[in-house]
């Protein structure tokens, strides 16, 4: 078998610090997880338990040279962290065992930054990728200079210094410049978010962890209930595979209509430095009417990715928003679906009808609550409003009288409002 175009998978060994956390072997599985997203296979695995990680190498003395006899025998140049590890961590530690060390944080930039597609999305990552390494020039910098250089003493010192200075004002402008390019592109955006504002029309957004099958259902919606089926939203069976919101109009059976968003998906320990820099493109989560957080249920550890969910929506000042919880994946599972458990829990499969059904009636059910029912006698010199009310309201029944036309229909509470001369009693 020709196995040419498959990239090579780089062997690596994990390595993680148990300090007592409820969740650590469930963040350990999921560090496997986006070492294989980042086209890497995990070789060994090293843990160790602590009451704290060593300042200086993370793991203590003895567990690192475990580390470096591990990483020679399996001929191992590369080790992944757990955590995020402060500078000297990094430097001390891919010394004392001579590989090249990636902390958790380091690994998530580089996956969505091989995931970016947008500009806008790429300037996210370019933003977090410089501020995590600002932090960590003076180790990698030293380093350098010390091998460029056969020399010694005082003057190498001063050049990395001056190296030093002139690099963090770089990275600081690049970082500045980035910031205000991104600045642009959220006004865009903004100013796209308030003209849908001025319709009125409602807005629901897919929430969650990565590859729990947001984008899935929103292609479902979309295809069963949307103006345009090609409008697709990318999907496949890896970490990270949205990284852009995409924004789809779906209709609903009289005259309803509503804006489902598909977002970016979460993980747990998400680097502070992504979460800011996505907070543009999160900003259709923050303007939802309806959040719908998608579970993968065939997942063990599903409770512990909706902790994680809930944080970072926390993280990111979303709070108090309208909730509706779908489990997805019911197929690989034993549960019933679809099942409806109170009002805001749905049991589903992605690739089933009924379940597509039931999620839409559901989200309906949620947006359109405040929805009014009323009986209106419009005269028959006021046609403009029957026409309005024809295209955005859910026309129960027509009847033509003496005094004009009396809709008996449900509309929003602003048209309601907008309308209260013609309601009749």
């Amino acid at each position: 078998m020709d196995n040419s175009e498959q990239p090579q998978q780089i062997p690596v060994i994990i390595i993680g610090l148990n300090t007592g956390q409820e969740n650590y072997e469930y963040s350990m599985r999921e560090l496997a997880e986006l070492v294989e997203a980042n086209n890497m296979t995990v070789a060994k695995r090293l843990d160790q338990s602590l009451d704290r990680p060593n300042s200086a190498t993370y793991f203590g003395s003895g567990k690192v040279d475990e580390l470096r006899q591990v990483a020679a025998a399996e001929d191992v140049q590369v080790v992944v962290a757990n955590d995020e590890l402060s500078p000297s961590q990094l430097s001390n530690l891919a010394s004392q065992t001579n590989t090249r060390v990636i902390d958790r944080t380091a690994l998530i930039i580089e996956i969505f930054a091989n995931r970016a597609q947008s500009r806008e999305a790429k300037i996210q990552v370019q933003i977090a990728k410089l501020q995590y390494q600002l932090p960590r020039l003076q180790t990698a910098d030293n380093v350098v200079l010390d091998q460029q250089s056969g020399g010694g003493g005082l003057a190498n010192r001063g050049a990395g210094e001056t190296k030093l200075e002139m690099d963090r004002r770089v990275i600081t402008k690049q970082i500045a410049h980035l910031r205000h390019e991104l600045n642009e592109i959220a006004k865009g955006e903004q100013t796209k978010r308030k003209q849908r504002d001025k319709t009125g029309i409602p807005t629901a957004a897919l929430v969650g962890y990565t590859n729990a099958g947001k984008s899935t259902i929103m292609n479902r919606l979309v295809s069963q209930y949307g103006l345009a089926e090609h409008k697709q939203v990318f999907t496949k069976n890896m970490l990270f595979a949205t990284l852009d919101t995409s924004v789809r109009q779906l209709n609903f059976p009289g005259n309803k209509r509503c804006l489902l968003s598909d977002t970016v998906g979460f993980v747990s320990k998400l680097p502070t430095h992504l979460v800011e820099a996505f907070k543009s493109t999160l900003a259709e989560v923050a303007n939802a009417d309806l959040l719908v957080e998608v579970i993968d249920y065939s997942d063990p550890h599903y409770q512990e990715m909706m902790k994680t969910t809930e944080r970072t929506l926390a993280q990111i000042g979303i709070k108090d928003k309208p909730l509706l919880y779908v489990f997805n994946k019911a197929d690989k599972t034993d549960f019933d679906y679809p099942t409806m458990e109170g009002d805001d829990r749905l049991v589903i499969s992605s690739f089933d009808d009924s379940s597509i059904e039931l999620l839409m009636k559901t989200i309906e059910k949620h947006l359109f609550k405040d929805y009014v029912t009323a009986t209106m006698l419009v005269p028959f010199n006021a046609g403009q409003v029957v026409s309005y009310l024809n295209e955005h309201a859910n026309i129960l029944s027509t009847k033509y009288v003496s005094d004009g036309t009396e809709l008996q229909l449900e509309l929003p509470r602003e048209d309601f409002q907008r309308y209260q001369q013609y309601v009749v009693d």
